[in-house]
C-alpha cells in the first residue's frame, strides 16, 4: 500500500502515506488517485455494493475504492491484489470513520484532524 485518502464531497479529509516516496515522484501517485475519482464516481451509481473492488490500473499499481452511505470516497493505491485485505482494511477504516461521526466535535465532510483516528488508521496499514 503506497496512499490512502479519504475525499469528501468538495475536498480530500485524509491522506496518508504509508510507502515513503521520493519526491520528484510524490506528484504521480496523487495525480492517479484523483484521476480514479471519476471511475469511482461512475461505478458507484452502478454497483448496489460500498466496496467497488479495483476501479482503475496504473503501470504496476492498483486504485480499489470503498463508498460511504453518505458519499465518502475511500480510495487506495495499492501494488498487490489481495482484495481480501484490502476490504477488511476499508470496512476497518469505515468503522473508525462512523466513530469519529458520533464525535459532537466533529463537523461531516470537513478535513479530519484527530491524532487518536491518523494512529488507528495507520496501525491498520501496517496489516495490509
Amino acid at each position: 500500500m503506497s496512499l490512502f485518502m479519504i475525499v469528501g464531497s468538495k475536498e480530500p479529509l485524509y491522506s496518508l502515506d504509508v510507502k515513503p516516496r521520493k519526491d520528484e515522484t510524490a506528484h504521480v501517485d496523487e495525480f492517479v488517485l484523483h484521476s480514479a475519482l471519476d471511475i469511482v464516481q461512475e461505478t458507484m451509481w452502478s454497483n448496489p455494493s460500498m466496496w467497488l473492488k479495483v476501479v482503475d490500473k496504473f503501470n504496476e499499481q492498483f486504485v480499489s475504492g470503498f463508498v460511504t452511505a453518505t458519499n465518502i470516497k475511500f480510495i487506495l493505491l495499492h501494488e498487490s491484489r489481495n482484495e481480501d485485505a484490502i476490504k477488511s482494511f476499508f470496512l476497518d477504516v469505515y468503522d473508525l470513520y462512523v466513530k469519529l461521526l458520533l464525535n459532537p466535535f466533529y463537523t461531516h465532510d470537513t478535513p479530519i484532524s484527530s491524532i487518536d483516528f491518523d494512529s488507528r488508521v495507520r496501525s491498520l496499514a501496517k496489516r495490509l
